[in-house]
């Protein structure tokens, strides 16, 4: 195989960590730090509704020239769900896409990760800038 026939689904993470519309931010933040990740596809009834970011995250984060009080802050934050903040207009891949194609789209959309889906638009895996990467450097030292 060469590098403008390989396939997404030869490089994408498999194994996706995900979240439903309704957990709460908090909890998508700790996801994303204990497992070293920076984005998360929101997923209902297994299909695509939404993606979520480490930067989505820190925005909508409580700021330090606010005058609320700890106690509201605490309060405003455990409401808030992955649903308000997170970008639902997903662009997603097909696992036959190129890893090519899927690179050219990220780069066009400034975008660093793809979820992936089936025919029937279930979540898939996920493919990201390090992992077109991984395949350059691979096929470059092949």
């Amino acid at each position: 195989m060469t590098i403008q026939t390989t396939k997404v689904s030869e490089w994408m993470t498999k194994l996706v960590i995900s979240v439903e519309p309704d957990t709460p931010i908090g909890e998508a933040h700790q996801i994303m730090k204990e497992k070293k990740i920076r984005r998360l596809p929101v997923v209902k009834h297994d299909k695509v509704v939404g993606i979520i970011t480490i930067g989505d995250v820190r925005e909508a984060s409580p700021s330090d020239a606010t005058s609320l009080s700890i106690w509201e802050i605490n309060y405003l934050w455990g409401r808030l769900t992955v649903g308000k903040i997170m970008s639902k207009n997903v662009l997603t891949i097909s696992p036959d896409t190129t890893v090519i194609e899927a690179a050219k789209m990220m780069l066009e959309k400034k975008i660093s990760g793809l979820p992936v889906v089936d025919a029937s638009h279930k979540l898939v895996g996920m493919i990201t800038e390090s992992d077109v990467f991984r395949m350059l450097v691979k096929s470059a030292t092949a």
